[in-house]
């Protein structure tokens, strides 16, 4: 027998002292030849399950460690998803003569309102009224000096038509660099207001040509805009108000031109997911598929703009937490996740619940999960409740009464308390838009052309968590019109 001392390797494995003698084994010596049948039999034995296991191992995409294959694992989602790119077709960016539409469509409700001038600055609001589109736009953060935009309504004295006066205020130094922006205007150029560092910059505006017969303006500020302006501008002659209805409205309702960029941009991101899901292997982390899903995304154009993956019982918080990234794939995992892209300054903000495929049934070493069957209950009440919803919007149907048919289907099945947030909200430009989806919302009502997410959710803490998100858009008669392609369609068919 070996004599074993406490010393450890470096992979804490007990090793020898001292070398053992060895005796030569005698020929005669019969319980040598049982010894090594055994040895024989078992080790056939092994190389055979061995084999078994690397032949059915799924698609090849683990190593012969038998960790995953991250490379391998990539290459096959942006394979799959390349195949068919056909979503991209009709999706051309907005035309420059839509911008001038907004502004008048804008102008048109300032009036309605009685207010002289809209003023935003850098942001999204200024995208979309600017020109979101084009792809060399120059990014103009928002800073300590003022640069705004004003669209002003003005009235024809032929026909009483209201289009807009686009206008800016800006640093003098700054002024060519606008000038380049190439800002669709109705003007041959630009109309700016300069001001001088050492200028006071809100009476400089009060006291320029925009609005020297105008006593006391009205503005309407835009939701982004920051207070540090808003308190300048009421601190030097001017009145500002919040937006109303029928400016929030110009935004609300997409055209066809925008509509077809977030079928394209929502539709792609589903494909996305799709493409990746047959390609997911156990072992992988939430942080690894976020990569695989991020670099399948970037792969045909789209630019990035969120990614949540969550397994199992991380998928019960709906937008994760700092806990989460490293837990592993499992057959059993509920993989829930919750993405967005923009493409052509249109966002998408999707999210998908799924099962990766199982291993081949001939090994027959798949332990049961326990969790199954309530994993497919739950993951159909969502979709059911999801199904309410779409055929809730409708036009002059409330916001809350969206939100409350899918809530109803949730908590007649019983998992009402696990249903923790709103049912969704508009999308556009921003993945964030009003109006927003909830049971409070009694207010706002549904029009024709407003696009919506429609996300119910059912979160079981410990668990796992389910949610399906998709986009509609609002028609004038009949069903909303999903913009996602196809809606998910069963555990493994997302």
């Amino acid at each position: 027998m070996y004599q074993y001392q406490s010393i450890n390797s470096e992979k804490g494995t007990a090793l020898p002292t001292s070398p053992p003698t060895i005796k030569t084994p005698q020929r005669q010596y019969s319980p040598s030849r049982p010894r090594f049948r055994i040895s024989f039999f078992t080790t056939l034995f092994f190389l055979g399950t061995f084999s078994l296991y690397k032949t059915f191992l799924p698609s090849s995409l683990c190593s012969h460690h038998h960790h995953p294959d991250v490379a391998k694992v990539q290459r096959c989602s942006i394979t799959n998803f390349k195949s068919d790119l056909s979503f991209l077709d009709n999706a051309p960016p907005i035309q420059a003569d839509e911008f001038l539409q907004r502004r008048d469509r804008l102008a048109q409700a300032l009036v309605r309102n009685k207010v002289d001038a809209f003023v935003l600055e850098p942001g999204y609001t200024f995208q979309y009224y600017g020109n979101i589109s084009q792809v060399d736009w120059e990014p103009w953060e928002p800073e300590e000096r003022p640069f705004l935009m004003l669209i002003m309504p003005q009235i024809s004295p032929h026909d009483g038509k209201v289009s807009a006066k686009t206008a800016f205020l800006s640093p003098h130094f700054e002024e060519g660099r606008v000038r380049m922006l190439g800002i669709p205007s109705h003007e041959a150029e630009l109309d700016i207001v300069i001001w001088e560092e050492h200028w006071n910059p809100y009476t400089t505006l009060l006291e320029s040509r925009l609005f020297k017969d105008t006593e006391s303006p009205t503005l309407m500020v835009d939701e982004e805009m920051r207070d540090f302006i808003v308190r300048g501008l009421d601190a030097y002659g001017f009145r500002t108000v919040g937006l109303t209805p029928e400016a929030e409205l110009v935004r609300q309702q997409k055209s066809a031109a925008e509509v077809a960029l977030l079928r394209a941009v929502n539709t792609g991101t589903v494909a996305a997911v799709r493409a990746m899901r047959p390609c997911l292997v156990p072992g992988l982390t939430e942080d690894q598929v976020t990569s695989i899903l991020d670099k399948t995304l970037l792969s045909v154009g789209f630019s990035l703009f969120f990614d949540i993956v969550l397994f199992e019982e991380h998928g019960a918080l709906p937008h994760g937490g700092f806990v989460t990234g490293g837990k592993k794939l499992t057959y059993d995992s509920m993989v829930v996740i919750d993405v967005g892209a923009h493409y052509l300054g249109y966002s998408s903000d999707i999210c998908r619940s799924f099962l990766i495929d199982a291993p081949p049934s001939s090994l027959g070493k798949h332990a049961a999960d326990p969790l199954r069957a309530e994993k497919e209950k739950v993951w159909q009440i969502v979709l059911e409740a999801q199904t309410a919803a779409a055929g809730a919007m409708k036009p002059n149907n409330t916001a809350a009464s969206v939100d409350i048919a899918a809530r109803t289907v949730i908590e007649d099945a019983g998992y009402g308390y696990g249903f923790t947030h709103r049912l969704g909200h508009g999308i556009g430009i921003k993945a964030h838009e009003s109006p927003y989806l909830n049971k409070w919302n009694t207010a706002a009502l549904l029009q024709p052309g407003m696009t919506f997410t429609n996300e119910p959710g059912i979160y079981l803490e410990g668990k796992f968590g389910v949610r399906h998100e998709d986009i509609y858009l609002v028609k004038e008669d009949g069903e909303a019109e999903l913009l996602t392609g196809q809606r998910a369609r069963g555990l493994y068919k997302p």
